[in-house]
């Protein structure tokens, strides 16, 4: 058995004095306290003897060495932590089998503790719980972007894919808070959120978990010329103090899910009746947790950084859902983080959830913060404007700096951004899969399609298995390679050139791509079940043919371009009606020129 625990460091503040043994051997002492700066914290909510706790320790200001834990008995014992990013910084472990009394923890920095908890095991039900102030600020916001990044951890070369958030949350490994109240509550938890749903669900349980209020808005989706526009909030503040069963839980979520959507994180980025706020472009703000909306409604959540090395470029990484529930780790690049400065009808860019904080008058009385208390509270990332305006090339370059601060040799570059776009591309072909079985399942069944623009936007079985959306950028995502060594010479100031011109580096990246579009393929599974290899240079050739392949009631020879007489497409025997292929045709154009139609 286990016990976790998590250290969770906030601010910068001078280390504590270290204590004398004589103190440890009595770990009730009052001397010891967390700090403002760093926080220790544990799961699950009430430790019982002989069960896991986890122990997590998270900063704000500079990472953590190590945690000291002491038994009971004063004896100290060697645990393994496991480091993570920062800001925040977090550093996780494991107790196993802990015995009955009180265990001190500390985290450490520089050989001197920073922070002490003492954890009662075997105790009253709650007597151990972290969560003390209910409500959000620093602390807890740390940890939510600790909890995130745990969530979803994985070695940046492996591709993170789960048909849902389900296996994500009822997974202990990740789940920090799993089972944390101790009621069984994550067993059999649904949890099959779309692209909208996935930041507003992860906040929610987390909030569940640790006793926070949240809220929500009903908004509009948006016209031509004006961004969605929201009403009142919704506040739900019933999740703490007392831990509330799963049922509760799935009672506000369904709430949730029920009303927001693809416009709620799409408001305009200086209006303040939204639930979320645009955030400074600096790596301090863009923490773990951090949503990103684009223009058209997408929308990810930031999970990890990076860092750059000597042989490894950095990376940006972050979740998002599909509309037929899968979740997906991807890497920021322009192929998937879609921007513009056309605001008329979107506010994109990178944001954060918009604080509920206690009104301090009346008992139990919650408020949002606006956009002028967000630039003094120093609790919360501040609110920044500096997106508005930006030019997407700048915007790119900018995040560019962040996660590859030292620049990037053009090779190098090119070879990220390719493995970007090759991850696009096995996605799509998942995407298609699914379709697939879903019309095996279903007999051939015609899938409805919308007309106009709402083939971008709908529900039921066309926004599952339909990837008008995920072509489009697709479709986008194969420009933006295109377009990399001609970006050396608008940019050369992002890549390390080593003594040759900009035009010389050029020329070479030009031939580089010759050959990768070679050498780099996917394979898909046709309708007779074989497999069929597709190149990348056969990618590009069939783009025209990509404009009008994303119908699920197409075979999927032809949902990959493939040419009717060839002997790719033989094994094709299903096509969209008539009516669908003539509207296809005539919505064609906005695949071509990548622009969505407007609402």
């Amino acid at each position: 058995m286990q016990l976790r625990v998590a250290l969770l460091g906030l601010a910068a503040v001078a280390p504590l004095t270290g204590w004398p043994a004589s103190v440890l051997a009595a770990p009730a002492a009052p001397s010891c306290v967390q700090s403002d700066a760093v926080r220790v914290w544990t799961s699950p909510r009430s430790p019982a003897v002989g069960q896991p706790l986890e122990i997590m320790a998270v900063a704000t200001d500079a990472g953590v060495d190590g945690l000291e834990v002491f038994d009971p008995t004063g004896q100290p014992l060697s645990l393994r932590t496991e480091p993570n990013g920062g800001p925040p910084w977090s550093l996780y472990a494991t107790l196993f089998r802990p015995s009955r009394g009180t265990y001190r923890i500390q985290a450490m920095r520089g050989g001197r503790p920073v922070s002490c908890r003492d954890v009662e095991v075997g105790g009253a039900a709650g007597a151990s719980r972290d969560f003390h102030s209910a409500q959000w600020d620093r602390a807890t916001e740390a940890l939510y972007s600790a909890w995130i990044e745990r969530l979803f951890d994985a070695p940046p070369g492996q591709r993170l894919s789960f048909p849902s958030l389900q296996p994500v949350l009822r997974n202990p490994g990740r789940n920090f808070l799993y089972g944390y109240l101790g009621q069984g509550e994550d067993d059999r938890l649904p949890a099959t959120p779309d692209c909208a749903d996935l930041p507003y669900v992860l906040r929610a349980y987390f909030a569940w978990k640790v006793g926070l209020p949240i809220a929500y808005r009903s908004c509009s989706r948006g016209t031509t010329s004006s961004p969605p526009r929201c009403g009142a909030p919704v506040t739900e503040q019933g999740f703490g103090p007392a831990p509330r069963p799963a049922s509760y839980f799935k009672g506000i979520s369904r709430r949730i899910v029920d009303t927001v959507h693809s416009g709620s994180a799409r408001t305009a980025l200086g209006d303040e009746a939204s639930d979320f706020y645009p955030v400074p472009l600096t790596r301090a703000a863009l923490r773990p947790g951090t949503v990103y909306a684009d223009p058209y409604g997408h929308v990810l959540v930031i999970v990890k950084w990076v860092p750059q090395s000597g042989s490894r470029s950095g990376l940006l990484l972050a979740v998002d859902a599909q509309p037929d529930n899968t979740v997906s780790r991807k890497r920021f690049w322009q192929g998937t983080f879609l921007f513009s400065d056309d605001v008329r009808s979107a506010g994109p860019g990178f944001k954060a959830f918009r604080p509920v904080v206690g009104e301090g008058g009346g008992k139990g009385r919650v408020r949002l913060l606006s956009h002028d208390a967000l630039r003094r509270d120093a609790r919360f990332v501040p609110y920044s404007a500096e997106q508005v305006g930006l030019r997407p090339d700048d915007f790119y370059a900018r995040i560019d700096r962040l996660i590859n601060p030292r620049g990037l040799a053009p090779e190098m570059a090119y070879e990220a951004t390719l493995d970007a776009l090759m991850e696009q591309i096995e996605t799509r072909v998942t995407s298609v899969n699914n379709a697939e079985d879903y019309v095996r399942r279903t007999r051939g069944t015609v899938v409805p399609m919308p007309r106009g623009g709402a083939i971008f936007e709908t529900t039921g079985p066309w926004e599952d298995y339909s990837t008008p959306s995920r072509d489009m950028r697709l479709l986008i995502a194969m420009k933006v390679l295109d377009s990399l060594p001609r970006r050396i010479l608008r940019y050369p100031d992002l890549f390390v050139l080593t003594g040759e011109s900009a035009a010389e580096a050029k020329s070479r990246i030009d031939r580089l791509h010759a050959q990768r579009m070679e050498e780099r393929s996917i394979t898909y599974r046709r309708s007779d079940g074989s497999p069929w290899r597709l190149s990348l240079k056969d990618i590009y050739d069939r783009r025209s043919r990509l404009e009008v392949a994303y119908n699920p009631n197409d075979c999927v020879e032809l949902r990959w371009g493939a040419a009717p007489g060839t002997e790719e497409y033989a094994p094709c025997s299903r096509h969209a009606p008539p009516e669908q292929r003539a509207r296809m045709d005539e919505y064609r154009h906005w695949f071509r020129e990548t622009r969505r139609p407007p609402r």
